[in-house]
């Protein structure tokens, strides 16, 4: 079994800052991309962003340049660093990761609410 854990999200004004954190524990081999989602309310869950486990990095057009993401392969852990938060930022984010000969995961999500 795999798991993983989300922590970071939070409430924050507009301008500001969080840092989310996933962190997978269990049979893990290796894992392949690590991705964020996010799904605000009556809205689809949107692709946020992804990295490969060498560290190559995609993001939804909309979020470049403010939002981050990174990861530490010896912890199994993915990060996203997001910046200059604005109220349309108000979402669930969820983490997934690819797990090495075990398929897709889904973190529990962690609410971030950023207020005007």
């Amino acid at each position: 079994q795999v798991q993983l854990v989300e922590s970071g999200g939070g409430l924050v004004q507009a301008g500001g800052s969080l840092r989310l954190s996933c962190a997978a524990s269990g049979s893990i081999f290796s894992i392949n991309d690590m991705r964020w989602y996010r799904q605000a309310p009556g809205k689809q869950r949107e692709l946020v962003a992804t990295i490969t486990r060498g560290g190559g990095t995609n993001y939804a057009d909309s979020l470049k340049g403010r939002f981050f993401i990174s990861r530490d392969n010896a912890k199994n852990t993915v990060f996203l660093q997001m910046n200059s938060l604005e109220p349309e930022d108000t979402a669930v984010y969820y983490c997934n990761v690819q797990v090495s000969y075990r398929g897709d995961y889904w973190g529990q999500g962690t609410q971030v609410t950023v207020s005007s």
